[in-house]
């Protein structure tokens, strides 16, 4: 769409927000309000702009009579040159799930009860993250670890409905192996051990985005189990689905009822679903376009935490800092924003290439 047909979109959608009887479906609703504030700074930046070169050529006019315009014409042309960057910025076509809650995966790889230790450490870097730029956290499934870490942890984020930057924003840049250099606890000699820790970062899904067929699915029941395999829970009420076709299998065992875990299984798969569905769309649009900032193969190494220099680094990028510590305590924006620029001047290379 060119930027006629954006600034439309942006008053058709105003005037249906206006009308009570949109707001009698709550899903369409929000899908309107979402739209519209992905437009408003568009349209606002637009209309400031023409604000602006209107300024600057009576300034122009003004110049040759009174030097005082000349000086505000020099401050305009700045001033417009910033907002025609600003709104190519904006025009680049977004990532479709920008806007979307999220699916945090964490699974211990390499290292033992080491990795299951670190695993619970990036969980918590996470947490203390959401807490700071506002987003709800859920735990949905778990399973920890004899000496308390995590063999796999599943968290969801979202996104509180006031904040016009979706989670899927950030976060999506999560996905990978993440290696971490460090003397663990179990280590008696002081040794510096390296292990790894996976995470899959996907866009929730919503009923309407995945429709699963029943016959589709396998689903078995079992007893909860809790670190060393002891039983924690006396009936079968941990569920595991198996959506056949794709073979996608997905367990959870946090609930104490037998169809809470169900409902919080499906909610995984639909999400899994989606991610496999958008991977293929973009596999087919471009076979050999690869983003070097965004990937969920999580046999690639994404970031290395080394903990005897204090330094954190994301190799995608070449990002490194010299604040584990405050990272690990959820200070995790500056790491994020490099991710994200350096998508953007991507995607803005991509889009003048094409142009």
């Amino acid at each position: 769409m060119n930027l006629d047909d954006l600034i439309s979109e942006y008053a058709d959608i105003e005037g249906r927000l206006s009308d009570s009887a949109v707001h009698a479906d709550q899903a369409l609703a929000r899908r309107l309000g979402k739209r519209y504030a992905e437009l408003r700074p568009i349209v606002e930046t637009y209309r400031e702009l023409d604000t602006t070169e209107d300024d600057l050529a009576t300034a122009r006019e003004l110049a040759p009579e009174d030097e005082t315009f000349a000086a505000e014409a020099t401050v305009l042309q700045k001033r417009k040159e910033d907002l025609e960057e600003r709104l190519r910025h904006l025009l680049i076509p977004r990532d479709p799930s920008d806007d979307k809650d999220v699916l945090l995966e964490i699974k211990a790889g390499e290292g033992g009860e080491e990795s299951a230790l670190f695993a619970s450490d990036l969980l918590r870097m996470y947490l203390r993250y959401a807490e700071r730029v506002g987003w709800k956290t859920e735990i949905i499934d778990a399973h920890l670890s004899d000496l308390g870490g995590y063999k796999d942890v599943t968290v969801a984020v979202k996104a509180k409905a006031s904040q016009e930057e979706g989670v899927w924003t950030r976060l999506k840049y999560e996905g990978g192996v993440h290696r971490v250099q460090r003397v663990p606890a179990t280590e008696s000699q002081g040794r510096i051990h390296t292990s790894a820790v996976g995470v899959l970062v996907t866009p929730e899904a919503e009923d309407v985005e995945v429709q699963i067929d029943p016959n589709d699915l396998r689903i078995d029941v079992y007893r909860s189990s809790g670190p060393g395999g002891q039983s924690v829970n006396t009936t079968d009420s941990a569920v595991r689905i198996t959506h056949v076709p794709s073979g996608v299998v997905v367990s959870c065992q946090n609930e104490k009822s037998q169809l809470q875990n169900k409902e919080q299984a499906l909610r995984i798969l639909r999400s899994r679903l989606l991610a496999m569905a958008q991977e293929e769309a973009e596999a087919a649009a471009s076979a050999e376009r690869k983003s070097q900032v965004r990937t969920v193969d999580r046999s690639e190494r994404v970031r290395t935490y080394n903990y005897p220099e204090n330094r954190i680094s994301d190799h995608r990028v070449g990002y490194k800092a010299y604040n584990l510590d405050q990272v690990l305590d959820g200070d995790l924006h500056n790491v994020t924003q490099a991710l994200v620029d350096a998508d953007m001047e991507r995607r803005l290379a991509e889009a003048q290439q094409s142009s």
